[in-house]
């Protein structure tokens, strides 16, 4: 064959894009650069992809994020040489943290010209170090069969390795020489040469790689479900999860143990329409008091998914770090306090099936199990309470309003910080199918705004946002998403003016440059940038508007902003108002 340059770039890249698809990849998101020209002009030719234009890497990156989080399969994230590769670095530590796959394709210069001094080149291989599953230096493209083969090889086992346990980040470094644009080119090719030029014709997969979830081990499961059986006062923790058959495989485990669950948010058991009996949805708040947290030392702890957003709940664990706490986890190491005493490498929900199925008779409902419920229920009546004297805006409240406004199939994307912990404590229970989701591998308050409507991208119901104005501020650019791409989505701005977080934080007693290094007023207006993405955008004044501004958002198609705003000083202090509250009514229980 007479193949120019650009034609041995068509076919080497074309086979590498080819398998991507033929593995299952349907969302790619890339920014515009020259060096990627082969690698975006392939992906845009071909009709599998779902292409999603990113003007700014940083937004991209956890655009694609958010995407790969709600659909629970890979996304290929795509840029150009230099600088642009850096910029995916946030979303990259986060996608490793919290076990998103991604693949990430940064288009490069060809070895010649490294270290040369050329424009828009800096030192890529394994850019992102430890936070990269697997990095590989993509060959030069070539057109002969083995580097075919090559390609359509790699493109395999990136989808495979991104989604083998624990799910991470793929990184391929790509490196093209001028000219960049392919072109295609007819020949003729012998039979045994087919595959690598066309693909596998029944449409397989080049290298068809099987991934198999981690099984219990029949032996440990019966010598546990032996030893539960004579363990009473035992308690399930439910962290962030994103398997979607987890709930209801706890909560059946959970009934026959005759334990209560703690249940985050993000473990994906508070709401739905499975069982919720043993769901306790207040603990964040009664835990607070050491009368309580003392009345209900555990036996036995199993434990699910990371560790929980709760301080209280975390504390609660460390005071009985000698209790038998057991971490069922299949990858990684989601144990930073450093107090269980076991860990069963399992899928969490073999697991709870498994174990499930050994317990032969459910345990009668005990006095352990109806403390928790009491409790739970004497809280959650405490804080409705309080929550309806204070008329004036109160950022844990907001959660509350959601626990009945929020409709079903909506996904619900906590920004870390305030929202997150508010959401933990104050948003109740409920038979709708909520999707709660949240960047909580880094915990880092960038890159909010495009995670969520990435998420939102992939999500069948109504996506609303709740987010503080720092975390919007750090992510204005992710707003131009939703404008570019028609995207439907309700964010609720908590904005306090600054950091409000801090203000609960041993910083907030030393008065003297706390505004100046934490507080950190801005005074901006918010409604000037709605205004710039065409985002409709309403500034609340009380809860009736609150309530009618979010039901109007929510029926409402494209970007819609709802302002609350807030005094951080008062938050603090309406805060500790209901955990005051909660205290001394459980206090009354034991007079």
């Amino acid at each position: 064959m007479n193949l120019s340059h650009e034609n041995i770039t068509w076919l080497y890249v074309r086979a590498f894009v080819d398998e991507l698809a033929r593995s299952g990849i349907r969302h790619v998101c890339l920014c515009p650069g020259s060096r990627s020209t082969p690698l975006a002009m392939t992906f845009a030719d071909d009709e599998r992809f779902r292409l999603w234009m990113h003007l700014d890497e940083r937004s991209c990156a956890f655009f694609a994020l958010g995407l790969a989080k709600a659909s629970r399969e890979p996304v290929v994230l795509v840029c150009t040489s230099g600088t642009a590769a850096a910029n995916f670095f946030p979303a990259i530590v986060e996608a490793s943290l919290a076990r998103v796959p991604l693949i990430v394709l940064t288009a490069d210069r060809p070895p010649e010209l490294r270290d040369t001094g050329a424009a828009q080149t800096i030192d890529q291989i394994k850019i992102y170090g430890a936070y990269a599953k697997w990095f590989a230096e993509i060959a030069l493209p070539e057109a002969n069969v083995e580097m075919l083969r090559y390609a359509r090889t790699f493109a395999c086992r990136a989808v495979a390795q991104a989604n083998e346990t624990p799910a991470g980040v793929v990184h391929f470094n790509m490196p093209f020489r001028e000219p960049l644009v392919p072109s295609a080119a007819d020949f003729s090719v012998s039979e045994n040469e087919r595959d690598a030029f066309f693909g596998r014709a029944d449409g397989k997969a080049f290298v068809e790689i099987s991934r198999a979830k981690i099984i219990p081990d029949e032996k440990i499961i019966s010598t546990l479900a032996q030893s539960l059986a004579q363990s009473e006062r035992g308690l399930i923790v439910a962290g962030m999860q994103n398997d979607a058959e987890f709930s209801a495989a706890v909560t059946k485990l959970a009934n026959a143990l005759g334990y209560p669950i703690l249940a985050d948010p993000l473990s994906q058991v508070r709401c739905g329409e499975h069982c919720r009996e043993n769901v306790m949805d207040s603990y964040d708040a009664f835990m607070r008091d050491a009368r309580m947290v003392k009345e209900l030392a555990p036996e036995i702890v199993l434990r699910f998914g990371a560790i929980p957003t709760s301080k209280p709940v975390l504390q609660y664990l460390q005071q009985y770090a000698t209790a038998r706490q057991i971490l069922i986890d299949d990858g990684g190491w989601n144990e930073p306090a450093h107090i269980a005493s076991e860990m069963i490498r399992s899928d969490a929900v073999l697991f709870c099936d498994a174990l499930s199925k050994e317990i032969s008779a459910p345990r009668a409902k005990s006095a352990w199990l109806e403390q928790w419920q009491t409790l739970n229920t004497r809280t959650k009546s405490v804080v409705n309470l309080q929550l309806a004297t204070l008329n004036e805006f109160f950022e844990g409240r907001v959660f509350s309003e959601l626990t009945e406004l929020l409709p079903d199939r909506a996904t619900c994307f906590l920004s870390s910080s305030m929202p997150v912990r508010d959401a933990d404590t104050f948003l109740a229970s409920n038979a709708r199918n909520i999707r709660f989701l949240s960047n909580r591998g880094a915990n880092g308050i960038d890159g909010v705004v495009s995670t969520a409507l990435g998420a939102g991208a992939a999500s069948e119901g109504k996506l609303v946002l709740v987010i503080g104005d720092l975390a919007l501020y750090h992510d204005l650019n992710g707003l131009l998403a939703a404008k570019l791409h028609k995207l439907n989505a309700l964010i609720i701005l908590l904005n306090n003016d600054g950091g409000g977080i801090f203000s609960f934080l041993p910083q907030a007693t030393h008065p003297k440059n706390f505004e100046k290094l934490f507080g950190t007023p801005h005074g901006l207006n918010f409604e000037h940038a709605a205004k710039m993405y065409d985002a409709n955008f309403v500034d609340v004044k009380d809860w009736d508007e609150f309530r009618a501004a979010v039901t109007n958002g929510l029926r409402a198609d494209g970007l819609n902003i709802v302002q609350v705003k807030t005094n951080r000083e008062t938050n603090v202090t309406m805060h500790r108002a209901v955990w005051r509250a909660v205290s001394n009514n459980l206090g009354q229980i034991e007079k």
